[in-house]
């Protein structure tokens, strides 16, 4: 084992973002056994950026890399959660705290507070950054340069669109219920449905029929820009399902919709490279 596979991770108490409200009882807990899993910090633009991360504690060589985008509520236990069962299969997932410079999700107790005065003030261009720099710094502490991955949710979602047309050393990527379009403005001057034509990894969009926050008109409007992008890409809608289906700590989980899903996108991995788990 290389001096730079040697991590110290910490371990603090994890809890779910204050904003979220009730915890629902379909909540999913994935222990750690196996597993190297904590905080870290990583040199970031200037900062020390904190991330999550979990991998296996053994592996054979360097493991194949995934970048975890946050919802809005940030790297709360739901995400930690996420990088937890991508480890168990064989991956090394890591999870930056895209919000730190500008404040803490765990400040925050409603949706529209939150978003109003933290999500609104993160510019597209720092978050693109630090997730370069997430992936430098995992390739060097046990990861794959080579295969490099990233999923996001919700606001991340959008960010891992965008992500698509930003690192060309990327393998694939799967966004899951990220907005396609916005108003454009000084932190977000681009959106998915601009993008189209820049992508340079396949993409995977897994998506809700009944998401009022993402109309259905706009995911035909990205289909259109795909199509006429000859991108390697695909949207899925799952007709039952709304907005946040994969969270399972909401009522908004879709039991069936989460589990497709998550197969689809291991799936979508393992074919650009990635683990390739024996049925």
């Amino acid at each position: 084992m290389k001096t730079e596979d040697l991590i110290t991770l910490v371990n603090s108490p994890s809890t779910f973002s204050p904003a979220v409200g009730t915890i629902a009882q379909t909540t999913v807990h994935t222990d750690s056994e196996g597993l190297h899993a904590g905080f870290t910090t990583i040199p970031s633009q200037g900062d020390d950026l904190p991330a999550y991360l979990a991998k296996p504690l053994h592996a054979d060589g360097p493991l194949p890399i995934v970048l975890v985008v946050q919802e809005i509520f940030g790297v709360h236990e739901h995400i930690q959660d996420v990088c937890r069962r991508l480890a168990k299969q064989g991956y090394l997932a890591i999870a930056p705290e895209l919000y730190f410079r500008q404040g803490e999700a765990s400040d925050y107790t409603d949706i529209p507070t939150l978003f109003q005065n933290l999500v609104s003030k993160v510019p597209d261009k720092q978050v693109l950054g630090d997730l370069d720099h997430a992936a430098h710094w995992a390739a060097r502490h046990g990861g794959d340069a080579s295969r490099l991955y990233i999923t996001g949710f919700c606001w991340g979602g959008r960010i891992t669109w965008l992500y698509g047309a930003h690192n060309p050393q990327l393998k694939a990527g799967v966004a899951w219920y990220g907005r396609f379009v916005g108003d454009k403005t000084l932190t977000s001057p681009k959106h998915p449905v601009d993008i189209a034509a820049e992508l340079s990894a396949p993409m995977l969009g897994l998506y809700g029929g009944l998401d009022d926050s993402i109309p259905q008109e706009t995911v035909e409007t990205m289909r259109q820009s795909l199509r006429a992008a000859n991108a390697k890409a695909e949207i899925i809608v799952y007709p039952q399902a709304g907005h946040a289906f994969y969270a399972d700590y909401r009522p908004s989980y879709n039991a069936e919709a989460a589990k497709d899903g998550w197969e689809r996108m291991l799936a979508w991995f393992a074919a650009y490279g990635g683990v390739n788990k024996p049925e």
